[in-house]
């Protein structure tokens, strides 16, 4: 089978050339899932929804459901930088222009009332509840709330967490291992104030932590970066230091505590790392330092050889999958921005390979 045949999504809606992001020579993983195909075919045939319908999509991967359902000019709400950007190509290959879709990041607001809400499942519930607690003001009596899912993905908590923040669900027979899930809107149900972000003290220091809902290990230091922090090289005078897959930025924090001439630059993919990367870096240092957040694609923008000292605890996973992609291209990134005698610092727990 060829490589054109592997990115053609066929759903009732059309079909649809997607790419994924980062981009692989020898990419191994399609754009989309059975999910994704079982919430398009049972719009299509079974809700049909009227051409003026208002339509909000979360969490879409790579732009997949905003894409076959275009034709209604939906709102996609997404934590990831690499998510807006593949919508944004994915747009443009499939000849489609960019006002089809509003792109929305997880931190901005939204306006009005929706008749359907599409959902895909995400990784932590902490961020879909988070999302659902968002989402509350602007749903109404007959909205459509569906989510979807792998199976895998679909633990009893989503069920729990649905019925709590939107109302009475029900389930669809499963296919191809994905299931979608249905909430009715419940006006009566007392929705509470979300606990995100969430803050912890960092041990030995008098630093409070800001986490957003969707930063890995939001809720203590994870080991990994304990490890990192005990080890972190002091003194080096005026560098460039990166903080690549900030998280809540704690690396960079420290590394600019222990080097004051230093300039620390915060790099993520994920809108709400960043937001708490500058929200902790902001308390520690107020306006007494120059530094730079970057929503992007890792080492993306920044210059050949103008980085003396990159800090990484890189992600294994993208979305719900497990893979080593994005590790592996901010290494082969960091060597391209490196000067000469800089150095990329990694940690990385026992069991990965």
């Amino acid at each position: 089978m060829d490589n054109k045949t592997e990115n053609l999504l066929s759903v009732p809606q059309g079909e649809f050339e997607l790419n994924r992001l980062p981009k692989r020579s020898l990419e191994l993983l399609r754009a989309w899932d059975a999910a994704d195909e079982y919430l398009l075919n049972t719009l299509a045939e079974d809700i049909k929804p009227a051409a003026s319908a208002r339509m909000l999509i979360l969490n879409d991967s790579f732009g997949a459901l905003a894409i076959a359902l275009s034709v209604f000019k939906p709102e996609a709400v997404s934590d990831s930088y690499l998510s807006q950007q593949a919508t944004r190509l994915n747009l443009k290959a499939n000849n489609l222009t960019e006002d089809s879709v509003t792109l929305i990041n997880s931190l901005e607001s939204l306006e009005g009332s929706y008749d359907y809400v599409l959902i895909k499942a995400t990784k932590t519930l902490a961020f879909l509840e988070d999302q659902l607690i968002r989402l509350h003001p602007h749903l109404h009596a007959s909205t459509q709330v569906i989510l979807a899912g792998m199976i895998k993905s679909l633990p009893a908590a989503i069920w729990k967490l649905l019925e709590r923040l939107i109302g009475t669900t029900t389930t669809s027979l499963a296919r191809k291992k994905a299931r979608l899930i249905f909430a009715t809107p419940d006006p009566e149900l007392r929705i509470p104030v979300s606990p995100y972000p969430v803050y912890y003290q960092l041990e030995g220091s008098t630093h409070l932590i800001c986490n957003h809902a969707n930063v890995f290990s939001r809720d203590s230091l994870d080991i990994g970066t304990r490890f990192f922090l005990q080890h972190l090289p002091q003194l080096l005078g005026s560098v460039e230091v990166v903080d690549l897959g900030c998280g809540n930025g704690l690396l960079g924090l420290i590394a600019a505590e222990r080097n004051p001439e230093a300039r620390v630059h915060f790099v993520d993919e994920s809108f709400m790392a960043v937001a708490s990367a500058r929200e902790n870096f902001s308390r520690a240092f107020e306006e007494e330092r120059e530094v730079v957040f970057i929503v992007g694609n890792g080492l993306d923008g920044f210059e050949t050889a103008s980085v003396d000292l990159i800090l990484c605890n890189p992600p294994f996973h993208q979305q719900n999958t497990i893979g080593d992609q994005i590790a592996i291209a901010m290494i082969k990134g960091s060597r391209r921005v490196l000067r000469k005698r800089g150095e990329l610092w990694i940690v990385g727990n026992r069991h990965l390979n």
